[in-house]
């Protein structure tokens, strides 16, 4: 068994049926990014992997347990597994950067400020940021943002990473920064990871497996050379970003 298994999963909003049926394990130790374009569900399919929607039918199972079965405490204890780079950071405005880095051992752990503020400073170190831990969010750049945002999302030491949109917003240089950050954090922390991106540079950079997301289902999955060379003609359009093909603008 997988340490995330989606397993036939669906999801509606009302008459909007976002998930259809979804299936994809996600290993140990495996960098998994989810490819598709706006509004085929990867968000909600990240909500689902963390806790915070459940499906309508299917079943998802983390490291073992099945989320829909756990309750108040249980679900608390099961999301501090999980740490999640947001796709704007999502720092707060009136906190220092190692007060945001530090948030979470603050809320559920009982550190002292001096022992919470150590930790913030080493996790700040991992992401190649020194000297910051005063400053506040609104005196950092958008790349140094996402850097603090990602040293809050290991700062638990969780045992898998979810990255929504993580080079979103970022010019090309410093979205290959915050790539190789991703590669090597996976290397240092040996987390598991769930990205979801449709920036295909960093797809097929940071991922052992690229799946599809595709009207509610997994499409395609496949190392990034099998979905690089892929002969579907729905994904081939996506990764090339063509406008003509299967794919409709909407």
């Amino acid at each position: 068994m997988g340490m995330i298994e989606i397993q036939n999963v669906h999801k509606s909003f009302g008459s909007h049926h976002v998930l259809r049926g979804a299936n994809l394990t996600v290993e140990k130790g495996e960098s998994m990014t989810v490819i598709g374009g706006s509004g085929s569900g990867k968000s909600v399919l990240l909500k689902h992997i963390i806790g915070l929607l459940f499906p309508d039918k299917g079943k998802v199972v983390i490291d073992g347990q099945e989320i829909s079965s756990l309750k108040g405490e249980g679900l608390n204890e099961m999301r501090k597994k999980f740490g999640m780079l947001f796709q704007l950071a999502a720092l707060f405005d009136s906190l220092t950067v190692w007060e945001n880095v530090g948030f979470a051992l603050k809320q559920h752990t009982k550190m002292s400020d001096e022992e919470v503020r150590v930790i913030a400073t080493e996790k700040l170190e991992l992401v190649g940021l020194k000297g910051v831990e005063d400053k506040m969010p609104a005196d950092l750049s958008g790349g140094m943002k996402k850097r603090v945002g990602l040293a809050r999302a290991i700062a638990m030491e969780p045992g898998i990473i979810l990255y929504d949109e993580p080079t979103t917003g970022l010019d090309p240089i410093m979205a290959d920064a915050i790539n190789d950050l991703i590669i090597d954090l996976r290397k240092k922390l040996g987390v598991t990871s769930v990205a979801i991106t449709h920036d295909m540079q960093s797809a097929y950079k940071i991922s052992d497996r690229i799946a599809m997301l595709y009207k509610g289902e997994i499409l395609e999955t496949g190392t990034p050379d099998e979905i690089r060379n892929t002969e579907n003609p729905i994904v081939r359009q996506f990764i090339t970003g063509s406008a003509v093909g299967p794919i409709t603008a909407e």
